[in-house]
């Protein structure tokens, strides 16, 4: 005979909560929604005409300090005239879109005017180049590290990137760095991968393409090994926290340094082998959803960097493989101008050389016969900041 005691249920497995009355719980696919934001679809569209090809970008985002020396260099004075006068000189070469489909401007570019009352921003859209700017505020000390770096900049970094986007900026660079003499320190990997994170996250709320930028440096006499060890390093945990941050990896572009010996190395490696490591670099870390791989010249000769960069377009990859020089698109630039304004149409011409050439390497047919011996003069400077 059963009792009439109520029998307490035995199940112990996994209890399964049920959603009061009037709400609903959320569905999976409402929990891993993704980020949209209202710049998405024109982010994408200017990454993809950057890293169109046969283009590269021309880095001329050189602070007025740094451009000062440059003028020094050919025995100019730093005047805003003269900043102005070299830089029109740079955003007015004719046929220039033909090869260039991007340029990084200083702040004070953005906003100047050329001698004939045009912008500069006008000039370069003329060509169909996209204007971009630099929006980082420098280096300085990283206390607590072993002599390293952090970037500066995030403070006010939204007013500044959504003001940029209303004068005509469609892409910004940051650019921080990695030191292996230094070490490098966890501390420096670290900050250096989180704050070009948080940078790439506000660019793009603002509507501008983030070139992302952590420029293994140089310096050293380490060999290519060593730099291939700490460049997968810091592009690791640069893309961790880039996800972190829902950064869309569809609108940005990178900006790496090849992976080559240090400056002070008694090795120096072939074309080839920069070619294969850097590419693969580039297979362990680098999603495919990333439309452009923009190198940095890091201080190589201008023969140099267009031979590494012509040897990896040689090999099949995903990406858009191309350029993003500042010292190797513009030394011969200056030395022929010299400051002198009957100078400037051949000087224009060497810009174009130059390009052009970098051009036929983005392709991987570049052809090195025709080149002067100055091209192979090396422009590593230590320390080097922009």
């Amino acid at each position: 005979m059963m009792s009439s005691t109520t029998l307490k249920p035995t199940f112990t497995g996994p209890r399964v909560p049920v959603a009061k009355a009037g709400r609903v719980a959320p569905s999976r696919a409402a929990i891993l929604r993704v980020r949209a934001g209202p710049y998405d679809e024109e982010l994408i569209a200017t990454a993809q005409k950057i890293a169109s090809p046969g283009h590269g970008i021309l880095a001329m985002d050189e602070s007025n300090a740094t451009c000062g020396k440059r003028l020094d260099s050919i025995g100019m004075e730093n005047t805003e005239a003269s900043r102005q006068a070299y830089r029109e000189l740079l955003c007015t070469t004719p046929g220039l879109g033909e090869y260039i489909s991007g340029a990084i401007l200083f702040e004070e570019t953005l906003y100047q005017n050329t001698t004939t009352g045009s912008t500069m921003v006008d000039e370069l859209n003329k060509q169909g180049i996209v204007p971009g700017i630099k929006v980082d505020k420098g280096l300085v000390p990283l206390p607590n590290s072993n002599n390293e770096s952090w970037c500066q900049g995030l403070d006010g970094l939204a007013q500044r990137t959504a003001e940029y986007y209303k004068q005509g900026a469609r892409f910004a660079k940051w650019r921080s760095v990695i030191s292996i003499p230094s070490g490098p320190s966890n501390l420096a990997l670290q900050d250096c991968a989180y704050g070009l994170a948080r940078y790439a996250a506000i660019s793009q709320a603002s509507g501008l393409v983030p070139i992302v930028e952590p420029e293994v440096l140089l310096d050293g006499d380490h060999d290519i090994d060593r730099t291939l060890e700490i460049a997968q390093e810091i592009w690791a945990q640069t893309f961790k926290y880039m996800a972190d941050n829902k950064v869309m990896f569809e609108g940005i572009l990178l900006k790496p340094s090849m992976v080559t010996p240090g400056a002070d190395s008694s090795k120096r490696e072939k074309p080839e082998v920069v070619a294969d490591y850097t590419l693969k670099l580039l297979r362990r870390r680098v999603p495919p959803a990333v439309p452009g791989i923009m190198f940095l010249s890091g201080g190589q000769s201008e023969l140099e960097a267009t031979l590494n960069l012509n040897a990896m377009n040689q090999k099949p990859n995903p990406w858009h493989v191309s350029f993003s020089y500042a010292r190797a698109l513009q030394n011969s630039v200056l030395k022929t101008w010299k400051g002198q304004p009957e100078n400037k149409q051949v000087a224009q011409e060497a810009l174009l050389k130059r390009a052009k050439a970098n051009s036929q390497a983005q392709r991987g047919q570049y052809d090195p016969s025709t080149e002067s011996k100055e091209a192979g003069e090396r422009t590593f400077e230590k320390g080097y900041v922009y």
